[in-house]
């Protein structure tokens, strides 16, 4: 079995329920930025020994939360030494509206894995654009580079879509497959 790292910043609990959903799927290890931006004592090891690291920020005003930030700069003394050159590579994101400008959010973590020489994996799910398609069907929100969610600004963690949460499972699955 592979080694697989769901790395992640939640601010409201929400992208951390898409994270749980991408690891079950994966059968991946979570591995949680905390509020200041720091990973635990064993989270560089953790994610120097997996073969793929899935990446999951909220988008907050167009981009990654600063925690998520703060992890990513960080993470430039292990691009010193191409530490995670060849690791498959994978992304997520959840705001508030359906757009969000999370594409930019997708974007800036392929940049991370590209800038890393890792390989990226995208949805590969189609999107559910039909009349016949509800809020709950998978892939709703439409991404193809990484997985999106949305989740109203008066929403819980509990509230959030079945179809998203399906979504990212089946987002998880595909990386634990592309790893084999």
């Amino acid at each position: 079995m592979s080694d697989i790292v769901v790395v992640f910043h939640s601010g409201y609990g929400h992208t951390q329920r898409v994270a749980q959903a991408v690891a079950e799927g994966a059968e991946a290890q979570l591995l949680a930025i905390d509020a200041d931006g720091n990973l635990p004592a064993e989270g560089w090891d953790l994610l120097a020994a997996a073969d793929a690291i899935i990446m999951g920020s909220p988008t907050y005003m167009g981009g990654v939360s600063w925690q998520f930030k703060k992890f990513a700069d960080a993470s430039s003394k292990v691009w010193y030494t191409q530490g995670w050159r060849n690791k498959l590579f994978a992304g997520f994101t959840n705001s508030a509206t359906m757009n969000g400008d999370k594409v930019a959010t997708v974007t800036y973590l392929w940049h991370l894995a590209m800038q890393h020489g890792g390989l990226w994996a995208g949805l590969g799910i189609l999107p559910s654009n039909d009349k016949a398609a509800t809020r709950d069907a998978i892939n709703y929100v439409g991404g193809y580079g990484g997985l999106l969610t949305t989740s109203p600004s008066d929403a819980s963690p509990a509230e959030m879509s079945r179809g998203d949460l399906e979504t990212a499972r089946a987002f998880g699955k595909r990386v634990a497959e592309l790893v084999k």
